[in-house]
């Protein structure tokens, strides 16, 4: 699970680096201001790749999607991009639990039988 929700979450840092571009445009937007949110946003992506097998990290995630969907307010096209990173995360928490489940039984079947599930 860690593996495609770190993936998911560094094309998140994309999206928002893109859009704090786009933000840039807006007249009523100061750079610093744009800059400020979107490194944030940024850096918060970064760490939480690392805190995502921890309690609270799928939260946390969760929590990020629905900013990101929040900043379509500042750039229309976020509502949309938004949405689509909110439904990756959902595929890769869910399938990323169901990879780890099948990774622990194959690793309990090895163990039982008596090999080590590297040596295949």
């Amino acid at each position: 699970m860690r593996t495609l929700c770190a993936s998911t979450l560094i094309g998140e840092v994309f999206l928002i680096g893109f859009a704090g571009l786009v933000a840039m445009k807006d007249p009523d937007l100061s750079t610093s201001t744009v800059w400020t949110v979107s490194g944030i946003a940024m850096l918060l992506c970064v760490l939480l790749c690392g805190v995502i097998t921890r309690p609270g990290g799928i939260q946390l995630g969760w929590a990020l999607q629905i900013g990101l969907i929040a900043s379509g307010i500042v750039v229309p096209t976020m509502y949309f991009m938004g949405a689509m990173f909110a439904a990756l995360w959902w595929a890769s928490v869910h399938y990323g639990r169901k990879i780890d489940e099948a990774k622990a039984r194959f690793a309990a079947q090895a163990q039982s039988a008596g090999t080590s599930p590297d040596a295949a």
